[in-house]
């Protein structure tokens, strides 16, 4: 088993919420979320948790799964993993091992890797149901993206896909790796810079226990994203991770859910259903590009609906796939109209309606301004 993390701040809710579903019985529990949003550090935290390691002891199987590209390689991983010798029909020697042993827990961390492959899916579901058919074992999977694989009847409640930390755990995380010796405002200051996103905590709080937070504030001001990318995989390399939700069949299946992503990377407001539609971007069918961007948690809905990108990937977006002029024209002219709206609505009852949607793009309009000058 990988070691119990570390630093672990501000998932408590959701591992009291997996621990409850775990006394009930043998669940099947999906952690989803945006990538670098400590899915697998909540995972494998559940694997070391006290009651978990009573309940079934040397039956805990955690199996990244990474290098797998289908159903028999997946079967593979985990038949290495249960010490099973390598044949044709490894899937149904893994499907009796569970079948015969006492209840046991397998942890399948990453499945996006292989489940994402359309080529693949069906046979991944297919296997997932059959695995999941055994009374006796309860399965945990962690993907990126908000998606559960289908073919599964997933423990309820739902988990819902990981959020970005609460910003007094992004405090201790980052104090935890960092140290007390900062100031509170250059700690905020760095965390603003992450959207306490814990993988960007994490990274960033390395280098400023090296460096001091002026120092790595001045060279974010230059280099973003790429300060905290030089790492050789997804958990130490931000880029990298963000790339891989990227790369994903979702997307490719709507090449322009990027063009929109690369859109709200400068709109940190983020856009509304009806502006999304109102603004005419050049775009084919926007809604479902805005659904791929959020079936891979690179885009998120806040409260009050409107669609947003965390900090991290607005920086990732910005430098390397800006919007092109074709795309930052149509945002332009609408707000051209909002703002000629509020000028001759002003004075009069209707001149609310305006105003409202002028504060709720106030700091969208400050950016497209500034890049079309």
């Amino acid at each position: 088993l990988p070691a119990e993390p570390r630093i672990f701040h501000g998932r408590d809710s959701e591992l009291a919420e997996i621990l409850k579903l775990f006394r009930q019985g043998a669940p099947r529990i999906a952690i989803l979320g945006a990538g670098g949003m400590g899915k697998t550090s909540l995972a494998r935290t559940v694997v070391h948790h006290e009651e978990i390691t009573t309940k079934y002891h040397g039956n805990r199987f955690f199996v990244a799964c990474d290098t797998a590209s289908s159903k028999p390689e997946l079967a593979g991983l985990i038949g290495a993993h249960l010490g099973l010798k390598p044949g044709k029909d490894i899937t149904r020697a893994v499907l009796q091992h569970f079948s015969s042993s006492p209840p046991s827990f397998l942890i399948l961390d990453n499945l996006e890797t292989v489940w994402e492959s359309t080529k693949s899916r069906e046979d991944i579901e297919e296997f997932l149901s059959l695995l999941t058919d055994i009374n006796s074992l309860a399965l945990v999977i962690t993907m990126r993206g908000a998606e559960r694989p289908s073919k599964v009847q997933w423990t309820r409640p739902f988990l819902l896909p990981l959020p970005p930390l609460t910003q007094d755990a992004a405090r201790k995380m980052f104090i935890d790796i960092a140290d007390d010796k900062h100031s509170l405002e250059d700690v905020d200051q760095v965390l603003g810079l992450t959207d306490n996103m814990p993988l960007s905590i994490s990274l960033l709080a390395h280098l400023v226990d090296v460096e001091g937070c002026p120092e790595i504030l001045a060279r974010w001001e230059i280099e973003k994203t790429s300060l905290i990318s030089e790492g050789y995989d997804r958990r130490s390399n931000l880029e990298l991770s963000i790339l891989l939700s990227l790369s994903s069949h979702r997307i490719a299946a709507m090449p322009q859910s990027q063009d929109l992503l690369a859109l709200l990377s400068m709109l940190p407001d983020g856009l509304s259903d009806v502006e999304l539609k109102q603004t005419r971007f050049p775009i084919k069918d926007i809604l479902g590009c805005k659904a791929a961007l959020l079936c891979t948690a690179l885009a998120y809905t806040d409260d009050h609906k409107r669609l947003k990108v965390l900090v991290p990937i607005r920086e990732y977006m910005r430098r390397l796939f800006p919007p092109t002029d074709q795309m930052i024209q149509p945002l332009l002219k609408h707000f051209h109209e909002l703002l000629e709206s509020y000028t001759a609505a002003f004075g009069t009852r209707s001149g609310t309606v305006p105003i409202n949607r002028i504060t709720s793009n106030y700091t969208n309009i400050q950016n497209i301004l500034q890049t079309s000058l």
